[in-house]
């Protein structure tokens, strides 16, 4: 027996947080890598222009998340419901992460203690990135739940593909990191980061690679989902293709390619799990038609968050971004 069809209302919601998360992932994503190659020099003017990269955007990005977070609780309560018991230590530790990384930012930036406020930006940007990854990964392999609530243990996410997950978005965030600071960067910096962007490709592909075999072998919901779908490999060749694409760009130095190549490979990657997850919301076993508040109240968060909050999001984030186009200017550059 097939799942029953989603409402237009509750496609539109599910559309909408799906733009968001992979928003966010892009914006977000490349300020955390940033945030983890800061942790990878000791050299402060490195480290003080790689804070200037991020400084008129950072904040701005973590909106995404606010609005992915806000539209599940009111569009999908019974996701949210389900997700949150099976998440609290990965959330909890996402929210120390954040806080952390706001914190040592704003107090690094007005002179408290360096080494103090440092450490915590780019451990808080770590773990940020590596949470994100597990909860993935956790999904992947499937969220066990009866009657509507979670019913597994506190750690499922931390088995060995949820780790592996951890891990590789945090080699994927520090690419996509050390592409924004080639985009951006007019100084030494640039070259620093052209440097490290080989072993960061390579990170990723290798735990992408381990974690493939994981899911082969343990996620038999996902493999079994993906044999019905054969078209869902186009979305993994694109992938790959787009790892080999940011490689040669580095190799040719081609400033912008490596950070878009390495967007395309997060698309991919969404894409893929896309096709591997519907119509499910928790995989696999609430649909997005099952987990949708009712009718009445996803039109009114249609005519209110829908068609005025969603919207003033967007265009900050594309203002700002446009504002601040280009290459950093720097004194004597």
């Amino acid at each position: 027996m097939s799942p029953a069809a989603p409402s237009d209302l509750a496609l539109f919601w599910a559309g909408a947080i799906a733009f968001s998360i992979i928003v966010y992932v892009v914006l977000d994503g490349f300020d955390l890598g940033v945030g983890m190659l800061f942790g990878a020099t000791r050299d402060p003017e490195l480290r003080d222009e790689m804070m200037g990269s991020i400084s008129p955007y950072w904040d701005g990005n973590e909106t995404w998340l606010i609005v992915v977070g806000a539209s599940l609780f009111a569009a999908f309560p019974a996701v949210y419901a389900i997700f949150l018991p099976a998440f609290y230590f990965p959330v909890l530790l996402l929210m120390f992460g954040l806080m952390f990384r706001g914190v040592a930012f704003e107090f690094r930036g007005r002179g408290g203690p360096s080494s103090l406020w440092s450490a915590g930006f780019w451990i808080g940007s770590g773990l940020v990135a590596f949470v994100q990854g597990a909860a993935v990964g956790a999904m992947i392999l499937g969220i066990p739940v009866k009657d509507n609530q979670y019913a597994g243990g506190a750690f499922e996410w931390l088995r060995p593909l949820p780790v592996l997950c951890g891990i590789g978005l945090m080699f994927g965030y520090g690419l996509l990191g050390a592409g924004w600071l080639i985009l951006k960067s007019p100084t030494r910096l640039r070259d620093w980061a052209y440097q490290r962007a080989p072993f960061l490709a390579g990170g990723m592909a290798a735990t992408l690679f381990l974690a493939t075999i994981v899911t082969l072998v343990q996620a038999e919901g996902v493999v079994a989902r993906l044999a019905d779908r054969p078209w869902a490999a186009l979305f993994a060749l694109a992938g790959a293709l787009s790892i080999f694409g940011a490689l040669r760009g580095v190799k040719a130095r081609r400033d912008g390619q490596p950070f878009a190549f390495t967007i395309l490979f997060f698309l991919s990657a969404f894409g893929f799990l896309a096709a591997a997850f519907w119509p499910y919301m928790i995989p696999y076993s609430v649909t997005v038609a099952s987990a949708a508040a009712p009718e009445s109240s996803l039109s009114f968060l249609f005519w209110g968050a829908g068609l005025v909050a969603l919207p003033v999001v967007l265009i900050y984030s594309v203002v700002v971004h446009a504002v601040f186009w280009g290459k950093l200017r720097i004194k004597g550059h």
